[in-house]
Parts: structure tokens; C-alpha cells; sequence
């Protein structure tokens, strides 16, 4: 292991780590890219860095700005026969996303969720994605629906939707097969070869490329590699801005492979995989958990078929992006990122990067 990797290791597991965004200075404008719960799990972690909307930014906060930018091409559950009846994008992602945002994240975490278990054609909508379609249509613009949804639910960051053109994933297989849909896609027994969007060249939000440009730390992950984050980067100008941006620029890495999306790819074949669809290198760190699973999790996601991602971090030097490795996964019924370890360990690499500014 090389001495860059090393002194990375090292900062990431040390004790004080945690605590070392908590004197910080300079506020920072932060953008969070993804979907799933993934992108959900850093928002709460970094909610707590951001001051509570109509406060006064604290001398301590280490966000001033934070925008997440979120994917939308869910077809399925409830988000799906609502983009169905309604010809609207899915709201699922973004649901969560406000949630985690939001001051009463427990409170509205039971409402948001609560699927109606009964009624002709509510049996099986959450109320959440039934929210943001009466936003919808009372706006009649989605993205407009989003914002004044997050101003009801007083969330600390704004979000938007990757695109507002309804978009239909496409998958290319390794067998030679074309599958159409996100649902179908996940269903498929054959692993993903290169991911489309049709129609192709959707439009960002002019909001999402002027938040990255004037970011100082962007971030991409964790969530499922295609369907959560790759698809986001097909989206016009979003790699195009992700390139030339002056931020920082973090891939976090999944804790364990998925399915067909990352069955066997180790962290650098994550960001290979990446690379593939943006046709350019968009990273300058990979945050990659080292830490150990027990042994009943590791036997429960092994019946799924699943496993730890191998973090071969000399690899990843070698796309010229940066290890940070540590500790960073919990465990509980499922294994998630620590969610306050995960943003104190992004938000002091933007952080060092600010102070290198400040002082040239």
C-alpha cells in the first residue's frame, strides 16, 4: 500500500476523526447526486451541518448550500402507476430525499411511508409519492411541485430531479439483450453491459449545473451503480460540468454488490464502470469502506447473493482518484453507511481543499 493510501487510511479511522467537521469556518456549498436510500442515508448525515431554514447560518455550520440532484426514472410501485395515470415523473427518490432533509425526519419518515392498505386505486400508494402528485398538479410543473414541497416541509437543502423529461432507462445485457425499464432491468438475471436513456440527450435543470459549478464539494453515491448513479450522469451537460467543476469531487462506494448492477466489480470497477458512461474522469476521491462485517451479516447477504465490495485501493490510484478508506458501515437488519461518519469525512476533504484556497 502506497504512502498516500496509507496516510488516508489512517485519518479516516482516527478517534477524532468524527468530530473534526465541528469547528469548521468555512461554510460550504455542498451537491449530493444519486437516489435510492443511499444518497437518503448521506442527506441526514449532512443535514445536521446545515443551519435550519430562517436561522441564521451558525459560525460552526459547515454548509451554507446543500442542492441534491436525484434520479427519476423509477417505473414500478407506487411511483410507477402514479407516472402512469398521472404522466408525471416519480416521485419515490425525491420522497425520501425530502424526508431525510426535513426537521421532523421521524414523523415524517411513518406519514411519508404509510402505504394505504385498502380503497379502489389507493390500495398501495404511499402517501409521500400522493403528495407530491397534488403538488404536481396544483403547480403543473414537477420540479416547481418539488421545491414547494421542500418549503412545506421546511427541509435544510433544496433537491431537484435529475431531468424533468420522462425518461425510460435501457439496458444493454451481456448476452446480447436489450431490456427496456428500470423495473425490468433490476429483474433481469443478466448483467448490465452499458445503460441508456430514451429518448437520449435529456436536459438537466439549469439549477443542477449552476449548483455544480458553484460547488465546493460534489458527491456521487452510494446507491445502486445504474440505476441510482449512472443514470443520473447520462443526463446532457451533468459530466460535461462534473469534469470542469472547481469542487471537490467524492465517489462513495457501495458497502456490498447488487444483483446484475455489481455482482464481482470491486470499488475501482465501480468508477471504471462510471468512467465507461461519462467518457471522462469525474473524480478526485473515492471514500471505500474497509471495515469488517460479522459473520451472521456477511452468511444473510451471501443467501442473497451479495458481498462486501473489494476495496482495491491501489487500483483506484491508478484512475487517479484518491483512497479514503475507514471504517464506515453499520449494521442493523441491513448493513448502511454511518451516516454522520460518511458526511464529516467528505465535508473535511472540501474542507482542506477551501483552506489550500484561502491561503494561495
Amino acid at each position: 500500500m502506497n504512502s498516500a493510501i496509507s496516510a488516508n487510511v489512517e485519518a479516516a479511522q482516527a478517534p477524532e476523526h468524527a468530530h473534526a467537521t465541528e469547528a469548521v469556518c468555512l461554510p460550504l456549498r455542498v451537491v449530493a447526486i444519486g437516489g435510492g436510500t443511499g444518497l437518503s442515508t448521506l442527506l441526514r448525515g449532512l443535514r445536521r451541518h446545515v443551519s435550519a431554514p430562517g436561522e441564521r447560518p451558525a459560525a460552526t455550520s459547515a454548509i451554507a448550500d446543500l442542492a441534491a440532484v436525484v434520479t427519476v426514472t423509477d417505473d414500478g410501485g407506487s411511483s410507477g402507476r402514479l407516472r402512469q395515470d398521472f404522466n408525471m415523473l416519480p416521485p419515490g427518490d425525491l420522497r425520501n430525499c425530502m424526508v431525510a432533509l426535513s426537521e421532523e425526519e421521524d414523523l415524517l419518515t411513518k406519514l411519508f411511508a404509510h402505504r394505504f392498505r385498502a380503497g379502489f386505486g389507493l390500495k398501495g400508494h404511499s402517501f409521500g409519492n400522493l403528495f407530491v402528485a397534488a403538488l404536481t398538479e396544483i403547480t403543473g410543473d414537477f420540479a416547481q411541485a418539488v421545491q414547494l414541497a421542500s418549503k412545506i416541509l421546511a427541509t435544510r437543502g433544496r433537491i431537484y430531479p435529475a431531468t424533468t423529461a420522462n425518461t425510460t432507462l435501457v439496458a444493454n445485457m451481456d448476452d446480447g439483450s436489450v431490456v427496456r425499464g428500470e423495473t425490468q432491468i433490476t429483474a433481469s438475471k443478466r448483467r448490465i453491459v452499458e445503460l441508456t436513456l430514451d429518448p437520449p440527450h435529456p436536459a438537466p435543470l439549469p439549477e443542477t449545473l449552476e449548483a455544480i459549478e458553484r460547488a465546493d464539494l460534489i458527491t456521487v453515491g452510494p446507491g445502486s451503480l445504474y440505476t441510482s448513479l449512472i443514470t443520473n450522469l447520462l443526463v446532457d451537460g451533468v459530466p460535461e460540468a462534473l469534469a470542469r467543476a472547481r469542487g471537490v469531487r467524492v465517489y462513495i462506494c457501495n458497502l456490498m454488490t447488487q444483483a446484475n448492477e455489481s455482482l464481482g466489480l470491486t470499488a475501482s470497477e465501480h468508477i471504471q464502470r462510471i468512467y465507461d458512461h461519462t467518457r471522462r474522469p469525474i473524480f478526485d476521491f473515492a471514500v471505500v469502506n474497509t471495515g469488517k462485517l460479522s459473520p451472521d451479516t456477511l452468511t444473510r447477504y451471501a443467501a442473497q447473493d451479495a458481498s462486501p465490495i473489494v476495496p482495491d485501493l491501489e487500483r483506484i490510484e491508478a484512475l487517479g482518484v484518491r483512497s479514503i478508506a475507514g471504517d464506515f458501515a453499520s449494521e442493523d437488519s441491513v448493513v448502511r453507511h454511518t451516516a454522520s461518519r460518511l458526511a464529516d469525512v467528505v465535508l473535511e476533504l472540501a474542507q482542506d481543499r477551501a483552506g489550500q484556497r484561502q491561503n494561495t
